[in-house]
């Protein structure tokens, strides 16, 4: 239910396809997105999105009642995005929630359709958020900010997002080519190039 494709810019868009239960993820689509990642140090770039209204709300509820909630493969995949020297996004075709925060906060632009809404019910579910999340967020938002979405749950939608820096741009057409969009530039670049840039930011 993961599917990937490798466009002949270089970009890879990999996109969680399960629409009738809100992009939910098992232990194998999760296990597949981490080997997706590890091997996109051969892409250019790689998109992350999803299909439906939702991206992702996070994992699948029975998988993580035996486990996959507090499971280090989410830990696993944020951290093989945040390695690659490629441009990385997340193109929200809808709402993410949950474990699927990790990706999404990893990545190094985030796109979205309108409406979106952005909350990660750690508190509220008596789970730890992924060991990294918590100061990805608070880089991009402040530390404030990061409170309100994980001790007091707040939902917040993509327009509130945006002024945040949460959210680095809101489309009213097609997310993945708005995602396109973003990536052409160092789509555009040799490799090498593009990776030294993303060095110097950090």
């Amino acid at each position: 239910m993961i599917t990937l494709t490798k466009e002949d810019s270089g970009l890879w868009v990999a996109t969680i396809n399960r629409p009738e239960k809100a992009g939910s993820l098992t232990a194998d689509m999760l296990e597949q997105l981490c080997v997706i990642a590890e091997e996109a140090r051969d892409a250019r770039g790689l998109v992350l999105t999803g299909t439906g209204k939702v991206f992702s709300a996070g994992a699948d509820l029975d998988a993580a009642k035996a486990g996959l909630a507090v499971s280090p493969l989410w830990e696993r995949l944020s951290g093989a995005l945040a390695r690659l020297n490629g441009i990385t996004i997340c193109a929200l075709n809808g709402t993410v929630a949950g474990g699927a925060m990790g990706m999404f906060l990893a990545c190094d632009l985030r796109v979205s359709v309108p409406g979106a809404k952005i909350f990660y019910p750690v508190m509220k579910l008596g789970f730890l958020p992924q060991p990294s999340d918590p100061k990805r967020l608070a880089a991009l938002v402040s530390a404030s900010r990061a409170k309100r979405i994980l001790m007091a749950g707040e939902k917040i939608t993509v327009e509130e997002a945006f002024t945040w820096g949460l959210i680095d741009r809101i489309t009213e057409g097609d997310v993945l080519d708005a995602a396109r969009d973003m990536a052409a530039d160092s789509l555009g670049a040799t490799p090498e190039h593009a990776a030294a840039i993303k060095r110097m930011i950090g």
